[in-house]
């Protein structure tokens, strides 16, 4: 078990564009199987941490400790083989290939051979290409799109195509998602419906940190809220206290 049953651990985390500091000695802990928010005005850096945490930038300087190890100089797909999953603020995904395909691209991730030889699916792979489609569907079914497998992602509306997004990173089998800005877009249906999804992934197992501009949201599933600010944690805790903090307060309507 890693220490104080902290998932994840930020320490002076900096990230240095040219002249323009995105991120400003920050540091805080994730704790394992909650709910952790990360808001702020925009450009606050919030999109650039997680970029960091998937492999998709390096830090400048700072730590990222991911169960005791660190995340520093790992590729995306090494960090998605550790368990870290994640969705993007612009949805990716391939729409010229199915709802089921896109999943199953995920899930190869855990299979003994990987996407391109099973492409090709000679015999001795096929009871293995079942399973992944198997576990594919069951990941569509866990977001409500089990109906839609066959259908070609691109022509989802942008709904389903977050809740694609989210079945094809838990096809990974993580242990820490990281969802960005997953109401964006959405009306208030589909807002209600995306916080029990992220609710039903944290009876999983599943540890979530999630990018949220929706505070309604927020301030309902989340179990720990971190404020961002110009780069830097400027509050830390329960949604009441974040809440009730002046200095966020003051970063939101601008006192």
């Amino acid at each position: 078990m890693y220490g104080n049953n902290q998932i994840l651990k930020l320490e002076k985390l900096r990230k240095v564009f040219g002249g323009v500091v995105a991120l400003d000695d920050l540091s805080f802990e994730v704790g394992t199987e909650t709910i952790t928010s990360v808001i702020g005005p925009n450009g606050a850096g919030k999109t650039t941490v997680f970029n960091l945490l998937s492999g998709y930038l390096q830090p400048t300087k700072g730590a990222m400790i991911y169960k005791d190890r660190s995340l520093q100089g790992e590729k995306p797909y090494k960090i998605a083989s550790l368990g870290i999953g994640r969705t993007f603020q612009n949805v990716q995904i391939f729409p010229d290939m199915t709802v089921l395909e896109n999943v199953m691209v995920g899930r190869h991730l855990r299979s003994r051979t990987g996407m391109l030889f099973s492409a090709l699916i000679p015999s001795f792979l096929r009871p293995e290409e079942k399973r992944i489609r198997e576990d594919a569907v069951r990941c569509l079914a866990f977001v409500g799109l089990e109906h839609a497998a066959d259908t070609p992602a691109g022509s989802l509306p942008l709904g389903n195509q977050r809740m694609l997004e989210i079945a094809r990173a838990m096809a990974i089998e993580p242990d820490l998602l990281l969802l960005d800005e997953p109401a964006s877009g959405l009306n208030s249906r589909e807002t209600i419906a995306m916080g029990e999804l992220i609710n039903r992934i944290r009876e999983k197992r599943v540890t979530v940190m999630l990018v949220e501009h929706d505070m309604e949201l927020v301030m309902e599933i989340s179990d720990r809220v971190a404020v961002m600010n110009f780069g830097r944690l400027i509050a830390e805790g329960t949604p009441r206290e974040v809440q009730e903090n002046q200095e966020v307060i003051s970063a939101y309507l601008g006192e």
